[in-house]
C-alpha cells in the first residue's frame, strides 16, 4: 500500500536550507520544483533517508497550511562517525549551536545545532 516516505521541513529561506543540508551535511539533491529559478520544494537524500524542504509560501498556497519553522516539535537526527569533529566544522561555518557535544548514555555522543530556520538538528555517534 505505502511505498516510501520523507520528512518535509518548511522553510522561510529555501536556498539557505539547501546550502545547509547539501553543502554542510552532505545531502544529495534529488528533485526540485520549479527547475528554474528559486525552488519552492526540494528533495534531498542522505543514505536511505529522504528530506524535503518546502517554502512556507508553497505550504500556504498548495495545502492551506500555516507553517512555523523552527519550533522544537521535532529534531532531525543525523548520524556521524565523530560528533566532536562534525560539530566543530559546523560551528566554524557559523551554524547556530544549541548544546555542545556530550555523552548522552546508551553509548551515544550527541550535540544539537539549528538549521537556517531554527529547526533542531541532532548529531549522534556511537562511542566506545
Amino acid at each position: 500500500m505505502f511505498e516510501s516516505a520523507l520528512v518535509n521541513l518548511y522553510t522561510c529561506d529555501i536556498e539557505a536550507g539547501i546550502r545547509f543540508y547539501r553543502d554542510l551535511l552532505g545531502f544529495v539533491e534529488t528533485f526540485r520544483t520549479p527547475t528554474e529559478g528559486v525552488p519552492e520544494h526540494v528533495e534531498l537524500r542522505l543514505g536511505g533517508f529522504a528530506l524535503g524542504l518546502g517554502t512556507v509560501e508553497a505550504a500556504r498556497r498548495a495545502h492551506g497550511v500555516t507553517a512555523a519553522p523552527g519550533r522544537p516539535a521535532m529534531a532531525l537526527v543525523v548520524w556521524t562517525r565523530d560528533v566532536d569533529e562534525a560539530f566543530a566544522r559546523l560551528a566554524a561555518a557559523s551554524v547556530p549551536t544549541v548544546r555542545d557535544p556530550h555523552d548522552s548514555g546508551d553509548g551515544n555522543r550527541n550535540a544539537l545545532l539549528r538549521d537556517p530556520d531554527g529547526n533542531l538538528v541532532e548529531l549522534v555517534a556511537k562511542v566506545g
